[in-house]
């Protein structure tokens, strides 16, 4: 089985859920909004500081989900060893690195700020199966050709079968527009424009996205326990993003049943068709619960699970060879503006709208033949106006 749908945070389901109320899909009211506690956590057998995410439920009209804060956090083993959490930048870590272990069983417990408390079933760490490759294959998908991102893995034992993959991929920009030269202007008594060097390092920068989706495959129906280039990732040969280089790690998870199961569940209801239908999906159990109110829903699944992660670079042209590049991220359509139009009445001038677009830092220079300045939007000049010039630690060109 495989399955590969757009992520949409637990939270925000269960805001789906408890407003829709009748088979009417066009009526969205949260005026029975029922509060709830989310938790997302998943600890690894890598040795890190782990990660758990604790926030509440939101209605409808609000624009996300609100941070739990003050709530004592901790995961204990079967043996008695705590772990405890400290709240850190909307999320909670571990205070010291951990790595979950084969054999011990582990159990997350919450208590918030007003009292509540919750507490997760045992779950003991899955099986270890490695990524053997990830690929980058050329293919067509629904008519566009693109990169397919391809993932494989095998367990010899047979007793992996469940798995859920992220990624994170960072791709390379460099500003097509990019001058050495900048263009500023200088208001009364002086009144004038004048060029200046540009930064160098405004020229070629690093974003970095993460997966939003829920990527799950199962080996169940297979004769063996292999992953065979299952896709993670399918960019368009037209996205700007694989212009250059790119590289994307791949993260994948062994889950067991009962994790897999529950993902699968929220892939199905995180469909617009599941949500918006006139069977009512209802609530999604996990493995957490509270301790304070047996009837009080919870939401989330407490997930010990083993990583493997993989990563990969390309370039453009390495896929396309003599191709030409995809269209940037904005058009670079190229301005004109004579600095010594004025305007007049009842008429702006192109001077003026030369000296407020530098202002608002929406165009940069492009070129001058007096008394004419050439600009072009600011991205395409400045690709720190929408990424970052830092070259991650992991890069390699």
């Amino acid at each position: 089985m495989k399955y590969i749908v757009k992520h949409k945070k637990i939270a925000f389901l269960l805001v789906l859920f408890s407003i829709i109320s009748c088979v009417d899909p066009y009526q969205l009211e949260s005026s029975n909004f029922e509060d709830a506690i989310v938790v997302e956590a998943t600890i690894t057998n890598e040795l890190k500081k782990q990660e758990i995410k604790i926030s509440r439920t939101y209605r409808f009209e609000e624009n996300g989900p609100s941070f739990e804060s003050g709530a004592n956090v901790y995961v204990e083993d079967d043996l008695g060893t705590t772990y405890t959490f400290e709240e850190l930048n909307g999320k909670y870590f571990s205070t010291e690195e951990f790595q979950a272990l084969p054999q011990r069983k582990y159990e997350l417990n919450i208590t918030t700020s007003n009292g509540r408390s919750y507490i997760s079933t045992q779950e003991a760490l899955t099986t270890v199966s490695p990524i053997t490759d990830v690929s980058a294959v050329v293919t067509t998908q629904d008519g566009q050709r693109g990169v397919e991102l391809r993932v494989n893995s095998f367990d010899p034992t047979a007793t992996s079968k469940y798995y859920r993959y992220e990624y994170e991929e960072t791709y390379k920009i460099i500003s097509p527009s990019w001058k050495a030269i900048d263009v500023n202007y200088s208001p009364a008594p002086t009144d004038e424009f004048y060029q200046t060097p540009r930064d160098p390092n405004t020229r070629i920068c690093y974003s970095t996205d993460k997966s939003e989706n829920i990527i799950l495959t199962s080996t169940t129906s297979l004769s063996e326990d292999r992953v065979q280039d299952f896709p993670v990732r399918f960019i368009s040969d037209q996205n700007y993003i694989i212009s250059h280089r790119y590289s994307i790690l791949v993260r994948q998870y062994v889950q067991n049943l009962a994790a897999f199961t529950f993902y699968e569940t929220l892939k199905k209801l995180s469909t617009s068709e599941s949500i918006l239908s006139q069977t009512q999906p209802g609530f999604l159990m996990g493995n957490i619960r509270s301790t304070t109110e047996s009837s009080e829903k919870v939401i989330g699944f407490f997930d010990v699970a083993t990583v493997s992660s993989n990563r990969i670079y390309f370039n453009y042209a390495d896929l396309f060879p003599g191709e030409p590049l995809p269209p940037f991220a904005v058009e670079c359509t190229i301005s004109t503006f004579d600095e010594n139009d004025f305007g007049g009445p009842g008429r702006f001038g192109e001077r003026n709208y030369l000296r407020e677009y530098i202002a608002n830092g929406e165009l940069v220079y492009f070129n001058y033949e007096d008394p004419i300045y050439s600009m072009v939007p600011t991205p395409c000049g400045d690709c720190t106006s929408f990424s970052s010039n830092v070259v991650p630690s992991f890069w390699e060109e």
